[in-house]
């Protein structure tokens, strides 16, 4: 007998939630040690309160002013964190450094310095995780793997900027083979980091994996998977890559 798909967004979290368990054992890894990022992306606020309801805390979201307009509809539930996990201009970092909890897509020093300075402002501290463009595409944002310990380097002198670690997104499709590759080379680099004493940060954090792939990522080290279209439902296909990588 075919199983029912689930429909409620909290239904659809709690098998995603027993998928990550499941590969993290496979693994040999502890389920707990994995974060499950639920990204509600372009969906309504009313599907974040539900998952916060059942004890959900931690939201992410692509754009910054779709995270601060959500933050802004949510201040009545103080203990609900957004992880911004999209690519971020300069002009939006007054927003981030004024709700996020976490950016996972630094990728420039440029934008370092927008952030710091509005932390510094707000009197506040800001966990981030480097970018690494770990597919090669043009398209991407992210650096590719061999810049990225310079950009480890120059964050030491970035007060407010807590480095935690490293996030990527796999190339698309359905090859394994290459989507792995991309997840090896980000947890290589993470041990580089590790052993790097020149570089800011703790790099005990790994973002790897969205709905497609994100048991590969866990086998691979994946610390944290950014799931969206699994929990909260299809989205138009237009947006998978738009949300990421706006047009320049």
């Amino acid at each position: 007998m075919a199983m029912t798909e689930p429909t409620g967004v909290w239904e659809r979290y709690q098998r995603v939630r027993a998928a990550v368990d499941a590969a993290a054992e496979r693994a040999g890894r502890r389920p707990e040690d994995v974060t499950l990022l639920p990204v509600s992306k372009t969906k309504p606020v009313e599907l974040v309160r539900e998952l916060h309801a059942h004890g959900v805390t931690t939201f992410g979201e692509n754009k910054v002013q779709e995270a601060l307009g959500k933050h802004e509809q949510t201040t009545d539930l103080p203990d609900l964190r957004w992880a911004v996990i999209g690519h971020l201009q300069t002009n939006k970092a007054r927003d981030v450094a004024r709700f996020a909890a976490e950016f996972q897509a630094l990728d420039s020093v440029k934008v370092a310095r927008a952030l710091e300075k509005r932390l510094q402002a707000e009197g506040r501290s800001l966990d981030v995780h480097l970018q690494v463009n770990s597919s090669g595409e043009e398209s991407k944002f992210g650096l590719p793997p061999e810049e990225v310990p310079a950009l480890a380097h120059e964050l030491t002198a970035f007060d407010s900027l807590r480095v935690v670690g490293l996030m990527t997104l796999a190339a698309p499709g359905p090859d394994t083979a290459v989507v792995r590759a991309c997840f090896e080379r980000v947890r290589e680099l993470q041990r580089r980091l590790l052993d790097d004493d020149r570089a800011a940060g703790s790099y005990t954090q790994l973002s790897m994996g969205m709905s497609g792939d994100f048991e590969l990522a866990i086998e691979c080290g994946s610390t944290c998977v950014r799931v969206g279209t699994a929990i909260f439902g299809e989205r138009p296909p237009q947006n998978d890559y738009q949300h990421y990588w706006p047009e320049r």
